[in-house]
Formats: C-alpha cells, sequence, structure tokens
C-alpha cells in the first residue's frame, strides 16, 4: 500500500486527477492525505470535494482556512465573502451532504504506524502533537455539534495571539483554528504571526521565525506533512515537510510518498488558474 500527502487542491480538479494518473493511484489499495484547502479560487471546487468525498476510507483530508470560509459562507457568515469561486458548491443540489461531510473531517491526523501528522499550516511551538490531538479534537467536537453555527459567526480575527491553557471559549477555539488553518511565522515565545503570508526573509518583526524553525520546538520529534505556504514552495527541514507548492498560481502540485524510509516527493507542473497579483 502506498501512501501520498498531497498539497493544497483548491479547486484544481483536472490537476488533481492528472497527479493521480501519474503515480497510478489505486483507490482499492493506496491511500490519499489531503493537507486541506480543497476549496476555492480554482475553477472546479464542486469537482473535489464530490471526488475525495467519494474516495471513502481510501482518503484522510485536514481542514483548511479555505475549507472554513466555504462552512462559513455555507451556515450564514457572508462578512468575509469576495474574491471566492464556491458558488457552484453553494448552488450544488448535493451541497448540503458535501457541507456536512466538510464540517466532520479533522484538523490534524496523526498514524502512529507511519509516525507522521498530517494538518493544513502549522502549529505553535509549546504544542506536542499529543496536545495539539487534544486541541483539534476540542474544535471538531464543536464543528460537529449544534454549536457550530455560532462557531462560524466567530471564527474570523487575529486575536488572541499567544496560547494559554486558562483561554475560554470563542478566544480558545479561535486560537486553536488560527493555528492549524493559518500559521506560518511567530516568534519564539508562541505570538502568532498571521499577517506575515510571504517566504522566510520577508517577516517585518525580525523575532519571528517560519513556525517549524523555532529552536526546541516541541513537536520535533513527530514528523509533520502541512500546506497552506505557497509562497515558501516545497521544503524539508527539521522533520516537516511543507508540501504546497502553489498549483493554484501557476507553480507545481505536489505529491509527498509518506509510506517509504524517505518521504519522496513528486511533482507536477500547474498550468494556473488565478494570478497571485490579484490576491495581494
Amino acid at each position: 500500500m502506498a501512501v501520498y500527502a498531497l498539497g493544497d487542491i483548491q479547486g484544481c480538479y483536472d490537476e488533481l486527477r492528472a497527479a493521480l494518473d501519474k503515480i497510478r493511484f489505486d483507490p482499492a489499495s493506496d491511500r490519499l492525505w489531503f493537507v486541506g484547502d480543497l476549496v476555492n479560487r480554482g475553477p472546479k471546487s464542486l469537482e473535489v470535494l464530490r471526488y475525495v468525498r467519494g474516495l471513502g476510507e481510501a482518503a484522510v483530508s485536514v481542514l483548511g482556512n479555505h475549507d472554513l470560509h466555504l462552512l462559513a459562507i455555507g451556515h450564514g457568515n457572508h462578512s468575509r465573502a469576495g474574491k471566492d469561486s464556491l458558488d457552484a458548491v453553494l448552488t450544488a443540489p448535493d451541497r448540503d451532504e458535501l457541507l456536512d461531510w466538510l464540517r466532520h473531517r479533522p484538523l490534524m491526523h496523526y498514524d502512529p504506524r507511519l509516525d507522521f501528522a498530517l494538518l493544513h499550516a502549522g502549529l505553535p511551538p509549546q504544542w506536542t502533537i499529543a496536545m495539539a490531538g487534544l486541541r483539534a479534537r476540542e474544535v471538531e467536537a464543536v464543528l460537529r455539534s449544534e454549536a457550530h453555527q455560532e462557531f462560524f459567526h466567530a471564527m474570523y480575527g487575529n486575536r488572541p495571539k499567544l496560547w494559554s491553557d486558562g483561554l475560554k471559549g470563542i478566544d480558545r477555539l479561535r486560537f486553536i483554528v488560527n493555528c492549524f488553518t493559518r500559521l506560518r511565522f511567530c516568534t519564539p515565545e508562541g505570538t502568532l504571526q498571521l499577517k506575515e503570508k510571504g517566504p522566510p526573509g520577508t517577516q517585518r518583526d525580525p523575532a519571528a521565525l517560519p513556525w517549524f524553525d523555532v529552536p526546541g520546538r516541541f513537536s520535533q520529534g513527530t514528523r509533520i506533512v502541512f500546506g497552506h505556504w505557497s509562497t515558501l514552495g516545497y521544503a524539508a527541514r527539521n522533520n516537516v515537510w511543507a508540501i504546497d507548492s502553489g498549483c493554484l498560481w501557476g507553480g507545481r502540485l505536489t505529491l509527498l510518498r509518506i509510506d517509504l524510509p524517505t518521504p519522496q516527493p513528486i511533482h507536477l507542473d500547474c498550468a494556473g488558474a488565478r494570478d497571485p497579483r490579484h490576491f495581494a
């Protein structure tokens, strides 16, 4: 059985299917790990959702910020709607089934056999993988409960910026979600720098580091694969593999085979569905 992690799809269905053809993916025996952001900005978000949902047990997908954005709009929060390409999903006859399936996806997946964790964006330096799993389950319980409607109307925001065990309510949930789905840079103390979106070296705060480069990061003992950071591109260091290589923007779609002793990347060149200058 081969296990492949895939970088952000964001509605690029044709590129996804071409990549799976390239590796001769067999859903009867192989497994796919999606790093999140299945939807938005690309041309075929509906097709991607239907396909990944249809894979059943052959696929694991964690939630990304664009997936949560779709869920927020689908549950009535239009405060951040704008440069989206989600109408086909929101008007589809199977919209409710797709949104319900997406709402039940995890924030983090960990396979002890492979000793690999899958998440969309990052972890603060003071969380071990075990702690991260507990925090993820807090949010997942809310998403899967009757409280999800209220959560989607209070989800957005950059505060609080620093973790504390004493955080409660929406502040606690928002911090957890921001780590798993938006984090790129933080300080060594764990203060989130959520406005920084460029590649390493462009951050305005000299104390800010890529989350996976923070010395003494508590999650460093576990291998982690993540996406979200297209301006970083493919990177492998400090026991993490970054695999969002910008398919949407005309970069590449990266697959990482993670069931091997040394994970092996496979790249597919992409034509690009959007011009990144329109989203600066």
